[in-house]
């Protein structure tokens, strides 16, 4: 008993290290990551909050902790590789005469692979009570543009990632029904860059055309936030099972600094503009809900189906304000609306050992139109295709693959807002886009 304790306190350190050191940023629906589970890839998620297989029930409705025997610890890895690429379409300068066209190239691929990780821990405390813990990156993106790009102005490079430590119990209150709940401590860490168009600052405040080198801008900030979640879980039988599930909004106030280079020396000499200093910015973070249901016609099928909201109104504009009073706040109006995810998804298990699974989803966008598209985020909706493995190893060990490729209608953008966007440029055109997720997890029963 005492090794069996050692063994499971050397892998639960061990995961908790590799996802601490590991979590990084994606280019995601939104920034919203839902890919906290290898196991449920397979299925495109379709039975999140429902079918509760393993662990990682802790981040979509913890009530489904009821369901698992003994203790568990889970450690995968998701490697998501986004493709984006943009083609111009006519991008001018705003405020220059005659509203020259931007020069520049149209930024590469703007994606790349990233790996993002995930861990669980689950035990049952008694025939009633159950606890857990998870820890996971819900929100992230990754955009990086090739420096001398049309929209450089726009965006360079964003980087937005977070880690979520997220403890929870469940309690079994009859034996069909079980309840859950969490509580989250979530670090943020943003980086967004950007090139300066000295040449319409400088022009503006000359009153005449002075073509000038573009400048760069590099801010970074960090922050803890903190947050909430529950679900339910009612068994109708032994076969068929129902799930709802809620995440609360969590706010998070990002402080941190900004750097400015290439700024001309009239500008350092006569006026208190772009001067390096602290800044500051709010970011709500959404709430979400989720219903879900799962079916087991025999030994060898089951199917589930889920729909999942998400309040994405909460990120109506994206403001950094500057503690230099003269530098005026850089706005980017979002104005996104609230979205649904609806999938649905099948198991095959053909024999006892294995298990094949797939699923298909439709993920709407927040992003009302072109006017709000930002290459920072060139999000929009997508259709999914999945499939997925569970092997059991032996009695204790059992490993899951999964593999998504999204269907992204390509994104087009007209950013050309007569006051926030009048330094930046009017970015018109449209990216190619899709995704690509690759995962694999091991599960360890002890």
């Amino acid at each position: 008993m005492e090794h069996r304790h050692h063994r499971l306190l050397a892998v639960f350190a061990f995961a908790i290290l590799f996802a601490l050191l590991s979590a990084g940023s994606v280019s995601a629906a939104g920034f919203a990551l839902i890919e906290q589970s290898v196991s449920g890839l397979g299925t495109a998620f379709s039975g999140g909050a429902a079918i509760a297989e393993d662990a990682s029930t802790i981040y979509y409705n913890p009530a489904g902790l009821t369901r698992l025997s003994g203790p568990q610890v889970i450690s995968g890895v998701h490697v998501i590789v986004p493709y984006a690429q943009f083609h111009n379409q006519g991008s001018y300068y705003m405020a220059l005469p005659g509203h020259p066209l931007i020069a520049g190239n149209d930024g590469g691929d703007a994606g790349g692979a990233v790996p993002i990780p995930n861990f669980y821990f689950s035990t049952r405390i008694n025939d009633r009570l159950y606890a857990g813990l998870g820890i996971n990156a819900p929100f992230g993106l990754q955009t990086n543009y090739d420096s001398g790009w049309v929209g450089r102005y726009h965006a360079l490079k964003s980087d937005l990632m977070t880690i979520n430590i997220n403890p929870s119990v469940a309690y079994k209150v009859t034996d069909q029904l079980s309840v859950g709940a969490g509580v989250s401590a979530q670090y943020i860490k943003a980086t967004l860059t950007n090139a300066v168009d000295f040449t319409t600052i400088m022009t503006g405040i000359l009153h005449a055309y002075s073509p000038q080198p573009d400048g760069f801008a590099s801010l970074t900030g960090d922050s803890w936030g903190y947050g909430y979640n529950f679900g339910l879980l009612y068994e109708f039988t032994p076969q068929t099972r129902a799930g709802l599930a809620f995440r609360s909004k969590v706010k998070q106030k990002l402080t941190g600094d900004v750097t400015f280079a290439g700024v001309p020396g009239f500008i350092t000499s006569n006026t208190p503009l772009f001067q390096n200093c602290s800044i500051s910015a709010f970011l709500d973070l959404p709430a979400s809900a989720s219903a879900s249901f799962v079916h087991q016609f025999n030994s060898q099928w089951t199917v589930m189906a889920d729909i999942t909201w998400t309040q994405w109104d909460s990120f109506n504009e994206l403001r950094i304000k500057f503690a230099n009073p003269y530098q005026p706040d850089s706005v980017v109006t979002t104005d996104w609306r609230n979205t649904f995810r609806y999938s649905i998804g099948a198991q095959y298990a053909p024999v006892d050992r294995l298990t094949l699974k797939t699923g298909i989803a439709y993920d709407q966008t927040p992003i009302r139109s072109a006017q709000y598209r930002t290459p920072r985020i060139p999000d929009n909706s997508r259709f999914w295709t999945a499939v997925g493995v569970n092997y059991k190893v032996s009695n204790s060990v059992s490993v899951d693959a999964g593999y998504a490729h999204l269907f992204v209608a390509d994104p087009s953008t007209n950013k050309a807002d007569p006051v926030e966007d009048v330094t930046r440029g009017a970015l018109q055109g449209y990216w190619d886009a899709n995704v690509n997720i690759a995962s694999v997890q091991v599960k360890v029963l002890f």
